[in-house]
């Protein structure tokens, strides 16, 4: 007999059960040994709820040795059946796990077979972790059934507990904001990430259509994947900031430094239109403010091949964050010598390149801690890994300042203003490439932004696919939805106004 380990309980970071085991009973038969399958199927049919006809096929069947009545039934109901004493019916320890918060954060600690394995989530990724070891009994039994040895072949190690960084509250609020998100715009499924940005701990990791952990098999599989690692999309807007980031590491512009944005720019075969407006002279500032395509086209020009993809590599896109979490894309970064005369027109403004929510959190967490690129964590296992430097403090600030202007009058955002706050962010709205061009009607509306905008403590980001209803814009979509999280989870971090 198999000696099941306990598995191990998953945490939120303050001790709050996401996912916990408990006993339970499995009910076994030995049809060989039952001379009365009808009789014992009548005792047995109450108890476990299945119909007697059922049971007493299965009890017939005096061809096996060995068949499974019920699988992890309660302790109580095991309990009735030993008391019944039915001879060739067995009831062996077993245990079962049980989501106590239901839906919260469900893709991302998944759940477990009917064997104990873990499926989907941490609990599959880190399975022989948290599984341990099982044991093995050897059991002797007479001729009427009664044991008349024990020897224990194996012994039974128990799982490992894990606390994750997540903040249940947290959380709780920034599913419960997508939700409202999936009422009102019905999209194809949204995912929102909160983050320190100085050490990488994600204290949220929200997806919708939310999932019952408990019935996950309810759900579409569809609904059950992970969109923060899982997702990917090309991030338009919101990359302009990495295009930014490394032409001012390279010096080859200054956030004043000027460029006369006409309403469209021709790249090879290839012209790019003005996003908002018809143009006019923009600084680097004005740029990232206004979403200007053409500006940001014109920096990725100045910068040149080479170096936007030495950039667009240091900042992580193209690598996995090696998060404990299955399914996680690298996303998709061409290499220069696969880019066409065209490519400098499209990359620098977040087309023709794929990301993940989770490498996009990565990169601007790098401009919002002034210039470290933080591996994300979810595990709290004792400190965090030491960040790489990517770009000087200096230009760092620099760019802060100017990702401030977004949320201003005349910036794309100004939706995401948390009042007493000083943020700072991105917007996007990117058009879905689509049997090789790009849609009219599909979009993926984002908002990507970080407080106190001078000395960040919260990164939060929300990627909404598809958005219905006539509806597109990141700064109308994403925004409002980040502005809802930031303002819970400003004061409730105790991270004061600046």
């Amino acid at each position: 007999m198999t000696l099941i380990a306990k598995r191990g309980t998953i945490t939120d970071r303050h001790g709050t059960e996401l996912a916990v085991s408990e006993d339970a009973s499995t009910i076994y038969a030995n049809p060989f040994l039952i001379r009365d399958p009808v009789g014992t199927a009548r005792k047995l049919g109450p108890i476990l709820g299945d119909s007697r006809d059922d049971l007493a096929v299965k009890l017939s069947d005096r061809k096996k040795g060995f068949e499974y009545l019920a699988r992890k039934v309660s302790p109580h109901e095991g309990a009735r059946i030993q008391k019944l004493k039915l001879t060739g019916i067995g009831v062996m320890d077993d245990s079962r796990r049980r989501y106590p918060e239901g839906d919260l954060a469900s893709q991302v600690i998944g759940t477990v077979g009917i064997d104990n394995s873990g499926l989907l989530g941490i609990e599959q990724q880190l399975n022989d972790k948290l599984g341990g070891t099982d044991g093995e009994q050897r059991i002797v039994k007479d001729a009427r059934g009664d044991p008349v040895s024990l020897e224990q072949v194996r012994d039974v190690h128990p799982g490992s507990d894990l606390r994750l960084t997540l903040d249940a509250s947290l959380e709780a609020r920034t599913e419960s904001v997508l939700a409202d998100v999936g009422r009102t715009f019905q999209p194809k499924g949204a995912t929102a990430i909160a983050m320190n940005p100085n050490n990488g701990d994600i204290l949220a990791m929200a997806n919708w259509p939310e999932v019952d952990a408990n019935h996950v098999d309810q759900a579409p599989v569809w609904a059950r994947v992970n969109r923060a690692v899982g997702m990917t999309y090309e991030p338009g807007s919101t990359f302009k900031a990495i295009t930014v980031a490394g032409a001012l590491t390279d010096g080859v512009v200054r956030p004043t430094t000027q460029f006369r944005v006409g309403p469209q720019i021709q790249v090879a075969d290839r012209v790019i239109n003005e996003a908002h407006g018809t143009g006019g002279v923009f600084t680097v500032a004005d740029i990232l403010a206004r979403s200007s395509n053409v500006g940001a086209v014109r920096i990725g020009l100045r910068l040149g091949p080479n170096r936007f993809d030495s950039w667009v590599r240091k900042f992580g896109f193209g690598n996995l964050t090696d998060l404990p979490l299955p399914g996680e894309s690298p996303g998709i970064v061409p290499g220069v010598k696969d880019y066409s005369g065209s490519s400098m027109g499209n990359l620098p403004i977040g087309q023709g390149l794929a990301v993940t929510p989770i490498q996009m959190m990565q990169a601007y967490a790098a401009i919002a801690n002034g210039g470290i690129l933080v591996k994300p964590r979810l595990v709290l296992d004792g400190k965090p890994a030491k960040g790489e430097r990517v770009m000087s403090r200096r230009n760092a600030a620099q760019l802060q300042k100017m990702l401030e202007g977004v949320l201003g009058p005349t910036g794309t955002a100004p939706e995401a203003a948390v009042p007493g706050y000083d943020l700072a962010g991105k917007t996007g709205t990117a058009q879905k490439p689509e049997h090789g061009v790009y849609s009219q009607t599909k979009y993926v509306s984002s908002f990507i932004g970080f407080a106190p905008a001078r000395d960040a403590k919260l990164l939060v980001a929300v990627i909404v696919d598809e958005p219905g209803g006539g509806v597109y814009a990141g700064g109308q979509v994403a925004a409002p939805a980040f502005e809802r999280i930031a303002s819970y989870a400003l004061p409730y971090l105790g991270i004061a106004p600046q």
